[in-house]
C-alpha cells in the first residue's frame, strides 16, 4: 500500500471534520464542497483525479460521520483504517454499489467499537 491513500484520506477527513463545525456548513455541504474543490484541484494539477478524488471523497465520509461525537484521534484512526479497506476491499466489491461508503462505515464502526470496549478516547 502506498502512502498516498492514507494522506489523502486524512486530508479529506480533517478538512470535512473542521469545516462541518462552522455555522454555514453542515457535514453534507462540507463534504460536497470539498470533494468538488479537490477534484478540480487534482484535475488542474493532473494528479490522477479519478482515483485520488475517490479516496478524498471517502475520507470526507469519515469527517462527516459524527463531528460532534468523535475527536481528532478517532478521525485519524478511522481515516487510516479506511485507506487500508479502500486498498483491499473496494476492488473486491467492484460492481457493487456503496463499496466506498461501506469502507468508510466499517472504519468508523471499528473505531467506535474499540471506544465502547474501553480504548482511549480523544477529546471532542
Amino acid at each position: 500500500m502506498s502512502l498516498e491513500y492514507p494522506l489523502i484520506a486524512l486530508l479529506g477527513a480533517f478538512l470535512t471534520f473542521f469545516l462541518a463545525k462552522h455555522n454555514r456548513f453542515d457535514a453534507i455541504r462540507a463534504s460536497a464542497a470539498l470533494s468538488i474543490v479537490a477534484y478540480l484541484l487534482l484535475s488542474v494539477l493532473n494528479l490522477n483525479p479519478e482515483l485520488y478524488s475517490i479516496v478524498f471523497f471517502g475520507g470526507t465520509f469519515i469527517g462527516m460521520s459524527a463531528p460532534h461525537r468523535f475527536g481528532i484521534y478517532t478521525v485519524t484512526n478511522s481515516a487510516i483504517i479506511f485507506s487500508i479497506l479502500f486498498e483491499y476491499l473496494v476492488p473486491r466489491l467492484d460492481g457493487y454499489g456503496g463499496a466506498l461508503g461501506i469502507s468508510a462505515f466499517l472504519s468508523v464502526c471499528i473505531c467506535h467499537t474499540f471506544i465502547l470496549l474501553g480504548a482511549p478516547r480523544s477529546k471532542k
